[in-house]
């Protein structure tokens, strides 16, 4: 097999671990690179070969791509901790209702909250600034789940939106790159043990 690395992208909230602890063990001789990646760039990185396969966010321009669905994650609404949504365990769209929704400029969900209120101020460059305005009180921001645990802090809190988007991770690679490398790491996330065949 050629020698790496094997470079392989991960957006926010992405989390290959349990893959990458595989991969070493497997392939002691074939470093993995993790390179970081945001959603809007995504589909560039792996165009322009920066990245050998990514965890991507869907949805994702599948030209010239191959693409394996891994999970897709639940919504949650971040808010203060102050705020009287954190009284609920889960919540809906229509809980949202009358409440300011932030949409940061890197927003990946596209959730639409029926009779929210739009902020008066320019959208927010990114979740982090997002959150951050939530946790003054001012306004709730919607995301997936591992982002809301990417930018945990103490003075917010999030509820499931049980109706909202899910948003849906998945492996992709260029169909035309698909190196014995990219092989090996397919398997790794199919669950094939060292031994199994293809």
């Amino acid at each position: 097999m050629p020698p790496g690395p094997f470079r392989l992208g991960a957006v926010p909230g992405a989390t290959p671990g349990k893959w990458i602890d595989i991969w070493k063990q497997r392939m002691p001789h074939n470093p993995l690179e993790l390179i970081p990646l945001e959603v809007v760039d995504q589909r560039a990185a792996l165009r322009e070969g920066l990245v050998d396969a990514a965890i991507v966010r869907l949805p994702i321009e599948r030209d010239d791509l191959s693409v394996i669905p891994l999970y897709d994650e639940t919504p949650v609404a971040v808010c203060s901790v102050e705020s009287a949504l954190t009284a609920a365990d889960e919540l809906t769209l229509a809980d949202l209702a009358g409440e300011l929704v932030i949409v940061p400029r890197d927003d990946v969900l596209g959730a639409v909250v029926p009779d929210a209120v739009t902020p008066a101020f320019a959208p927010l460059a990114t979740t982090a600034d997002a959150i951050a305005t939530a946790a003054t009180g001012t306004g709730v921001v919607l995301m997936p789940m591992s982002l809301a645990r990417l930018h945990h802090r103490k003075d917010v809190d999030f509820r499931p939106v049980i109706d909202g988007p899910l948003s849906s991770v998945a492996l992709a690679w260029p169909t035309d790159a698909t190196t014995p490398l990219v092989e090996t790491f397919i398997g790794i996330v199919r669950g094939r043990t060292a031994n199994s065949s293809r």
